[in-house]
């Protein structure tokens, strides 16, 4: 058994708990402010945090012994530091800050290289689990 996966994998549903919390949070606000201006914020925390750190996190723990703990490891540590910034970035592009674009874009295409190491990594972990069977 993994045990470095196992716990990357308790630490992706502790996170998407983390990233639930921030967008049922992001979503009473602007629903009592009636100020939706925030709304693509409010998506990507739900999608880029809470869901798709729940599938990573249940993910890694199903296949924990057929995934690189490397490629698990560099892609917890790229989705946590890169999505903060896109999010911030983002919120302060809706608030009316151009400047901030190169952050978005950087945080997005370090969230989309993040991704590429999950694809491939289950690729390689299910293929294994495909030759045993």
């Amino acid at each position: 058994m993994n045990n470095s996966n196992k716990r990357y994998a308790a630490w992706w549903l502790r996170m998407a708990a983390i990233y639930l919390v921030a967008g049922v949070a992001l979503g009473n606000f602007m629903g009592a402010t009636h100020d939706f201006s925030l709304r693509s914020v409010h998506a990507h925390i739900n999608l880029l945090g809470w869901a798709s750190m729940l599938g990573f996190g249940l993910v890694v723990q199903h296949l924990a012994d057929t995934l690189s703990a490397r490629l698990v490891a560099i892609q917890f540590w790229l989705h946590q530091v890169a999505l903060p910034v896109m999010l911030s970035a983002l919120a302060a592009l809706m608030r009316g800050n151009p400047a901030v674009e190169p952050l978005i874009g950087l945080g997005s295409a370090t969230v989309g290289v993040a991704v590429l190491c999950f694809a491939t990594n289950v690729w390689r972990g299910t293929g294994v689990k495909l030759r045993a069977a």
